[in-house]
């Protein structure tokens, strides 16, 4: 993946940008081959004999992307980047040669609207410009180009010590031509951006190496002008290859909000934080009601999802879908997830009596009166569940856990509010889960009230405070989870042939519960296996150290979304309470080494 911060690409192993959306994340993609073939529209640049690059990784500290060939001919590198956005998009890809003469072939298929839209294209000096709609594109390059059915062909031969650039630029079509960017100090520029923003990683200790990608990563996901995180920058890759599980995850989600925050504060990066903070409280303004589960980049509610019906997906699972029509769905806990990133918030952005000044504490008291009316209603939960609402034990520990943090708001920094009637609720509701979510005859918290299911979402209860780490009640939901609900040592998200999700099929392991599980280990005593599981998720990555949302122990493969942010943001709050040696509560930063126990 390469990005500017607004939006991102994928390179394939093969040197070709498969995905691109232009001019945001969620805008309609030009370069839709990951979804289709190489009709959909795709940028293939690479040595004419083809074949996977024989190594690739980034330069370090950045997202600048190298991929080398070594073949007969010699020794050819490709340099891909992105340089964060000024006032249009540009892809930088720099051809160079290291050994011998190789032949090189460019390929460049562009097709707006999700492949359904072939621009017009006229070769201009020194490159092409393409129009369609409001979408133009300029291509300059020293590398001869010629139009063959419908493509932009480039045919050349790189030697030792040559270069040869190709610059890519987006911009609105009633706009004139923008300015022409210099390839190299682009691409200096770009490195200094990304090697600056990551030196200011907190030390992770031996797992720094992987912290810093996954926070790179997480970087590139973000959306400049507002500070919303994407779940991922693609749509419709599949949970189960040929099945129907294809979701749209170019949004932003409300489950990530304290994952997220805690995340960005443990590493040191309390901007980005803050930017998130913020465009959290924008999001959710306004009724109380009308809290949804996930939002656009500038916290638009409406996502309608549809179907693309042209494109035959990700190697033929069908629907390709935009939009998400589970941002309708009632999830209860999503207002502890706010209520609980937002304490996190006076823990570790807010210093000393601004604690008691908080500026959205009305909001956090409107939200809290709404739902002590609707706590007691059956959700689809944390995973989005398509099937019948049911009362979801995770959802109303999340409840609890609104109903905690605001008790503790008031009781400890003296903000107004109904103390008791809140804590009452507290009380009440954690009195319920523990009658009704608990099998005391299997020792184990379940899916749903009366249910026998398990559920990856119960090993939150010690992280958000419910029980202690090492209550008996916790330790043994551990393992039976371990024992029920995982696969080759991975945890799935519950099992879909007892849990009815109104879809067919399965899925893959959830890589992120993978991440809870190391926690939750960790806080129960048991480091060793906790370091273990944590290795081997780590083993999963990619090439380029990228995880997707889950994994497929059978065929030994991610599945799902590519690169997941939730993946990434358990990556980074699993290795940081690891090398401090002691898990966190959601609503304590990750502290140092030395600090104090939370």
């Amino acid at each position: 993946m390469i990005g500017d911060l607004h939006t991102a690409a994928l390179v394939s192993t093969e040197g070709s940008i498969d995905w691109l959306c232009l001019p945001r994340f969620d805008s309609p993609a030009c370069f839709a081959a990951l979804l289709d073939t190489p009709d959909a529209g795709r940028w293939l640049l690479a040595p004419a004999d083809g074949g996977r690059c024989t190594r690739r990784g980034y330069r370090p500290g950045t997202l600048v992307l190298v991929s080398e060939w070594e073949n007969e001919e010699g020794h050819v590198r490709v340099t891909d980047f992105m340089p964060p956005r000024d006032e249009v998009a540009d892809i930088v890809r720099i051809v160079e040669g290291v050994r011998g003469s190789v032949r090189m072939r460019g390929e460049l298929v562009l097709r707006f609207d999700y492949g359904h839209i072939v621009p017009w294209v006229r070769k201009v000096p020194g490159g092409i410009e393409a129009v369609a709609g409001p979408d133009s594109v300029y291509v300059e390059t020293e590398a001869p180009l010629k139009g063959v059915d419908m493509r932009t062909v480039s045919e050349f031969t790189v030697g030792a010590g040559e270069t040869v650039p190709f610059v890519l630029t987006w911009a609105p079509s009633h706009q004139p031509r923008p300015r022409s960017v210099d390839p190299a100090g682009g691409q200096s520029d770009t490195e200094q951006f990304w090697t600056e923003w990551s030196g200011r990683c907190t030390d992770a200790g031996p797992y720094h190496a992987a912290v810093e990608r996954s926070l790179i990563t997480l970087k590139a996901l973000s959306y400049a002008p507002t500070g919303g995180i994407v779940a991922a920058p693609t749509t419709s890759l599949p949970e189960q290859l040929g099945g129907p599980r294809n979701w749209d995850y170019r949004y932003c989600w409300l489950r990530d909000a304290t994952l997220t925050l805690q995340a960005l504060l443990a590493a040191g990066y309390t901007e980005e934080a803050s930017a998130w903070r913020d465009w959290l409280l924008r999001a959710v303004a306004g009724d109380p009601a009308d809290l949804q589960i996930m939002y656009g980049l500038h916290g638009e509610r409406r996502l309608p999802e549809n179907a693309l019906t042209w494109l035959s997906g990700y190697q033929g699972s069908s629907p390709v879908r935009t939009g998400n029509a589970a941002a309708e769905q009632l999830q209860l806990d999503v207002w502890g997830e706010v209520l609980d990133c937002l304490s996190l918030t006076r823990s570790g952005l807010v210093n000393g009596s601004d604690r008691k000044r908080d500026q959205s504490w009305p909001l956090q008291q409107a939200l809290m009166g709404h739902l002590e009316g609707i706590w007691q209603q059956p959700d689809n939960g944390l995973w989005e569940m398509r099937g019948p609402r049911r009362h979801f034990t995770h959802s109303k520990v999340m409840a609890w856990v609104a109903a905690d943090r605001m008790f503790k708001a008031i009781g400890d920094l003296g903000l107004p509010g109904p103390l008791e009637r809140w804590a009452a609720l507290r009380d009440t509701i954690h009195r319920e889960v523990m009658e009704r979510g608990f099998d005391a005859e299997r020792n184990t918290f379940v899916q749903s009230y009366g249910s026998r299911e398990l559920d990856a979402s119960l090993l939150l209860i010690p992280k958000v405070g419910f029980l202690p780490h090492d209550d008996p009640r916790v330790v043994g939901t551990i393992e039976a989870i371990q024992r029920e609900l995982t696969v080759d040592g991975l945890v799935m998200r519950y099992r879909n042939e007892e849990s009815d999700d109104g879809l067919p099929g399965g899925e893959g392991v959830f890589l992120a519960c993978s991440f809870w599980l190391v926690d939750a280990l960790l806080g129960a005593g048991r480091s060793g296996e906790a370091t273990e599981l944590f290795d081997r998720l780590l083993s999963l990555r990619n090439d380029v150290g990228l995880l997707s949302e889950e994994w497929d122990p059978r065929t030994r493969r991610q599945l799902g979304n590519m690169p997941q942010a939730f993946s990434h943001f358990a990556l980074v709050t699993s290795a940081m309470q690891l090398d401090r040696g002691r898990a966190h509560r959601s609503n304590v930063p990750i502290g140092n080494r030395t600090g104090p126990e939370s």
